[in-house]
């Protein structure tokens, strides 16, 4: 007899993708849509916004899985706050009034720690996404939180947010990161399982030192800025260690290596 999980995954089943038409979550619709799954893909351009609560119950109806993609278009610390609490509270709201019952949500491996460090610094984004976590397990509906190390696709803005003149300067952190199809993938099939009421962590397959990673990128973009090593520059303005931003014992790995998605990237 099959197991749970993979009956679950046989059926056609309805999925709301919240932040649906982003990086992400265009690529978790596809992937669905490709297995024969009805999903819809949420976001205000469609109508639906989880700030303002429109169009959220229209969306939600007969959904059995709600997947949420969606990101604070500030990373300042209070819109950031706001967005995710407000957001999230609507949300969930409506997961319950539609009967949802299995609530996905992307967040950050090492989310617990990057929230100490103080102005200038991210760490305001990571408290609010604690707070959106907080709320998802407060709320009764079975769900699972996805925690991503960071994407391949956004080593060029760790660069921009470093940069000075002509020169990177960058901390040698630890880092395991990913490409932004792996994301969606493991997004997909978890989307399809059943709920654990837990947090899934999920990275690349290589882990690399930030100033590395970047070294590397400006390598195959013919980028002429030099990286300068400055262990003092931590990761956003947030203080880290090498435990910060890699994941625990035993997380799903996703199959790209950073070097593939470079040249392929850079064709």
């Amino acid at each position: 007899m099959e197991d749970k999980a993979s009956e679950t995954k046989n059926k056609n089943m309805n999925i709301v993708i919240i932040g649906g038409t982003g990086l992400i979550g265009s690529k978790v619709v596809n992937i669905l849509r490709q297995r024969g799954h009805e999903v819809v893909a949420a976001s205000p351009s469609s109508g639906v916004n989880t700030l303002t609560g429109e169009g959220l119950a229209e969306a939600l109806k007969g959904a059995q899985v709600v997947v949420d993609v969606a990101n604070s278009p500030s990373f300042e610390d209070k819109p950031a706050l706001d967005f995710f609490e407000t957001s999230g509270r609507n949300l969930l709201s409506a997961e319950k009034s539609a009967g949802v019952k299995h609530h996905v949500a992307l967040s950050v491996v090492g989310t617990d720690r990057l929230t100490g460090s103080g102005a200038g610094s991210l760490s305001g984004y990571f408290r609010a996404k604690m707070a959106q976590e907080n709320l998802i397990k407060a709320s009764g509906i079975p769900f699972t939180i996805v925690h991503a190390t960071q994407f391949f696709e956004f080593v060029k803005s760790i660069a921009q947010s470093a940069t000075g003149g002509s020169t990177i300067q960058l901390s040698s952190v630890l880092m395991q990161p990913m490409a932004s199809d792996d994301v969606a993938a493991a997004v997909a099939e978890v989307a399809l399982g059943q709920p654990v009421n837990g947090m899934i962590e999920i990275a690349g397959p290589d882990q690399i030192r930030q100033d590395e990673l970047v070294r590397q990128y400006l390598s195959a973009t013919g980028d002429a800025r030099k990286v300068v090593t400055d262990d003092n520059a931590g990761y956003f303005g947030i203080a880290v260690n090498d435990q910060s931003l890699v994941p625990g014992d035993n997380p799903r790995l996703g199959p790209t290596h950073y070097e593939d998605w470079l040249k392929r990237s850079t064709a």
